[in-house]
């Protein structure tokens, strides 16, 4: 079982959506929350009861949130259109590739109605840079026209109407009522799937009963931030082949603690991103600062003896990005 010492305090986090566009024009409605969402799981990962379970993953977002106090949507956009056909195209490839993509395809054919009507050859060597483009094309041509035929060429805001559409699923649909809505949603994407469930936090693997199992472990108004703040500590320290767990700001609460590099300067080596270890010889500055001797929390349910020095709560803000 894994531990705890008390409720957590303070913020979980900023509560804000981040957003790199202003809503422009589209009709969003609010959906009722998901009927089982807020229950808290009957059986637990980790053994742990179901109110530990809450407590560690709201502490563990609650660290998440200050090493990522700017986690948002990392595909660029200025309206939901753009957002959506955007996370359309980022399936099997890179939302930098999409971002390097999009400037051409928008300017071309700016909103839904010019989208259904684009020549096929033509859009497609606009996509062929991210992959599978005779794929994403008929797909996106497809999408434009439910837009216009269906919704006035807008895109709608309701979850029930947003998996309707051709190509969008409930990842997407999360991605666009989140960001450019700002209504809470939950992107169990590769990434959420596999950080959640290394994290212990549920041990389903369909995506729908992973959002449900999350939604009943934190608060709703968090549900897109965490989204994010999770999806970026996966791209940057918990990486899928070899998590850099030498440097993780929750490796205190990590079950799978051990499953990677535990060696800080070896794990440092490992990070990503703006993470990257400083250039210029400058001393890199630790995650895990006091020096504490880890607690009980620490040292059940992980692969081995934790290496890792207790966390402070500070460590994380002093990181280079």
């Amino acid at each position: 079982m894994v531990a705890t010492t008390g409720r957590p305090s303070g913020d979980l986090g900023t509560g804000v959506v981040v957003r790199r566009a202003a809503y422009c024009g589209a009709v969003a409605t609010t959906d009722p929350p998901l009927s089982d969402a807020q229950a808290p799981p009957a059986a637990t990962p980790t053994g742990e009861s179901s109110v530990a379970l809450t407590r560690r993953a709201r502490r563990m977002y609650r660290i998440l949130a200050e090493r990522y106090p700017d986690a948002a949507c990392e595909l660029d956009f200025e309206n939901p259109f753009q957002l959506l056909v955007a996370t359309v195209l980022s399936a099997q490839t890179t939302d930098v590739t999409v971002n390097r993509v999009t400037p051409t395809l928008f300017a071309r054919w700016p909103d839904a109605a010019a989208l259904a009507a684009a020549d096929r050859t033509e859009l497609e060597e606009v996509l062929r840079p991210t992959g599978f483009f005779r794929s994403k094309a008929a797909n996106v041509l497809a999408l434009a026209a439910d837009l216009v035929e269906r919704y006035d060429g807008q895109v709608p805001g309701r979850l029930s109407d947003l998996v309707t559409l051709a190509g969008v699923g409930r990842k997407t649909a999360h991605v666009v009522r989140g960001n450019a809505f700002g209504m809470p949603g939950l992107t169990v994407d590769t990434h959420f799937q596999r950080l959640v469930g290394r994290l212990m936090l549920t041990d389903a693997t369909d995506p729908v009963k992973i959002e449900h199992a999350i939604a009943g472990l934190i608060e709703r108004s968090e549900w897109t931030m965490f989204s994010h703040r999770i999806i970026f500590h996966g791209r940057r320290i918990c990486h899928a082949r070899k998590p850099a767990c030498g440097v993780c700001p929750v490796a205190q609460w990590c079950p799978s603690f051990g499953d990677g590099e535990t060696d800080p300067d070896k794990a440092r080596a490992l990070l990503k991103y703006e993470l990257a270890a400083p250039k210029g010889g400058e001393a890199p500055v630790p995650l895990l600062v006091d020096g504490g001797v880890p607690d009980a929390s620490f040292s059940t349910g992980h692969r081995g003896t934790p290496v890792v020095p207790r966390h402070s709560g500070a460590g994380a803000q002093g990181e280079a990005r």
